[in-house]
């Protein structure tokens, strides 16, 4: 063969280690997905329910494409592929809808790494038990930061008042304007359910307070395991993981795992003042740095002139007191 006779086929090309084929940046639309919400996540795999159908329940994985997108309980998704819903079928999520609330906690003050708890839920039970374990105020007043930062209205559902004759815990946040319920094992579930009613909510709270038992009550077929509360005043994890579960008139409940702590390492003092409408224009007057805690840190708080509102200013400050704090007592460490 003559030298110029040779042309670039005649040329043997090495291909790299990644492979010869040049990598595409146009990703297929998936015009053909349905919307599904994510109930529950396991290790890779995610429960979801097309169309908020509870009888149409599938598996599904993460499309390549979404990387390391975090997918939690509460999502709305978009899935493609294997929608049966039959043993052993896997689908795939392909997009995450952009979320309308968020529940957000850091392990604790000092964890850059915030962790989403749900995705678009209304309403925030913050479950306490009046007794065994006591209550904490702390921990409530933090559930409240996270509920009133993420757009989730604050709940307080107290159970096991059995115990306790006369208890004035939930005074404590009468000016905050906090819905308070109960849920313990004898109490009715009417206030409880009509909260509930067609809507996507989610209950937290601190491990042996009763949320299993409240969720049962609800929800007949949850099945979920409940425990009782050891010798040391600590309650044992009986839920591993968030659940969405359908309640039978309407709507969804999640229950998540017992927390030993809830930090707010993400949350500044002003995200918690935005979070009032009645105080948010306030802050405009305030100096740079101001903390909105008052005399003697914040001698020229703004939030001290609003005549008619010091109660109000209080309640929030001590919501502002436990962001501040470090103390496992205020974070909800058992």
């Amino acid at each position: 063969m003559k030298r110029r006779e040779y042309d670039e086929s005649d040329v043997r090309v090495r291909p790299g280690r990644r492979g010869s084929r040049p990598r595409t940046k146009n990703r297929p639309e998936h015009l053909d997905a349905q919307s599904a919400m994510v109930t529950a996540v396991d290790r890779g795999r995610w429960g979801c329910v097309l169309d908020g159908d509870p009888d149409r329940r599938i598996v599904a994985m993460r499309a390549r494409e979404l990387g390391r997108t975090p997918i939690v309980v509460g999502d709305q998704v978009d899935v493609v592929g294997d929608l049966t819903g039959k043993p052993d079928s896997l689908a795939r999520i392909v997009r995450v809808a952009e979320r309308t609330t968020v529940l957000r906690r850091t392990a604790d003050d000092t964890d850059p790494f915030e962790r989403v708890v749900v995705a678009n839920a209304e309403q925030l039970f913050i479950v306490v038990a009046l007794a065994d374990p006591p209550p904490r105020t702390g921990f409530v007043e933090r559930a409240m930061v996270a509920a009133y930062v993420g757009g989730l209205r604050p709940v307080l559902c107290l159970t096991k008042d059995d115990l306790v004759a006369g208890s004035d815990f939930a005074a404590e946040f009468a000016d905050l304007d906090l819905t308070i319920v109960h849920g313990g094992r004898d109490d009715p579930l009417e206030p409880v359910r009509e909260l509930l009613h067609d809507s996507l909510s989610c209950l937290i709270g601190h491990s042996g307070v009763g949320k299993s038992t409240l969720v049962n009550r609800l929800v007949p077929d949850a099945l979920r395991a409940t425990g009782e509360v050891s010798g040391v005043g600590k309650g044992r994890h009986t839920s591993t993981q968030s659940v969405a579960f359908p309640l039978p008139d309407g709507g969804w409940i999640i229950d998540t795992p017992g927390v030993r702590s809830f930090g707010l390492a993400h949350i500044t003092p002003d995200d918690v003042i935005m979070a009032f409408a009645d105080l948010a224009e306030a802050i405009d007057d305030c100096p740079r740095g101001c903390t909105h805690l008052g005399p003697p840190a914040d001698p020229e708080c703004a939030l001290d002139g609003l005549e008619g509102r010091q109660r109000r200013v209080e309640a929030v400050r001590l919501l502002l007191v436990a962001l501040k704090s470090n103390d496992p007592w205020m974070t909800g460490h058992s």
